[in-house]
């Protein structure tokens, strides 16, 4: 996945800032969209999938540690750099609390911002394949029968197939070809790797805390 798959989405409500920054940025390969304050990027934070955050510390609407709480709450939280002014370090601590990756001091180098947002970008492009190797799996899952869904259930739990076959009232062999099947439709090479899926989809699947 290249730079240009992310969108560095930046939170400024300072013009010239978010002109600069997206200028640098631009120039240095990454897709870049701004937003005039943190009110207007949440309202379409939520259908944001395949990008990172710059966010000021500082702004009229809501702080910077606001923004990431919020986000959090509505589960669209994104790899995150903080950008503070001096004086602000308590604030930003409270901003790593709530999912910041970074916080940057001002005045910064060019060097330093890059460095931290191709770490964001990078985060993000992990997050985004983790996304689709789960939406994967859970169509596999979708394509099992009822049957082979009970099967799987016994599986996973480490019940022999005799067992299996005992609770579900059918033969050991039964049990084998059902067992052949789902793993053939799971594209699960081996037990363990069955046992990961389904536990990747379980972990996808918890609220965030």
């Amino acid at each position: 996945m290249t730079t240009i798959d992310i969108v560095v989405h930046i939170v400024d409500d300072e013009e010239a800032v978010r002109n600069s920054l997206a200028f640098l940025l631009g120039n240095s390969g990454f897709a870049v969209r701004t937003h005039l304050t943190a009110t207007a990027f949440l309202e379409q934070a939520a259908s944001v999938r395949n990008g990172c955050l710059i966010t000021d510390l500082r702004m009229p609407d809501m702080t910077g540690v606001e923004l990431l709480r919020r986000l959090r709450e509505a589960d669209a939280l994104l790899p995150a750099i903080v950008i503070t002014g001096h004086g602000d370090v308590q604030m930003a601590v409270e901003a790593m609390k709530n999912g910041a990756l970074d916080f940057i001091e001002k005045p910064f180098s060019d060097d330093v911002l890059i460095s931290s947002i191709k770490r964001a970008v990078d985060v993000a492009a992990s997050q985004l394949n983790i996304e689709a190797a789960v939406e994967a799996v859970r169509d596999r899952l979708l394509s099992l029968s009822d049957r082979e869904r009970q099967v799987m259930s016994g599986v996973v739990a480490g019940h022999p197939n005799k067992t299996i076959a005992f609770d579900l009232g059918i033969s050991p062999r039964t049990v084998e070809v059902y067992r052949a099947g789902l793993m053939a439709k799971m594209q699960a090479r081996s037990l363990p790797e069955l046992v990961r899926m389904v536990m990747r989809l379980e972990i996808a699947s918890e609220p965030r805390q």
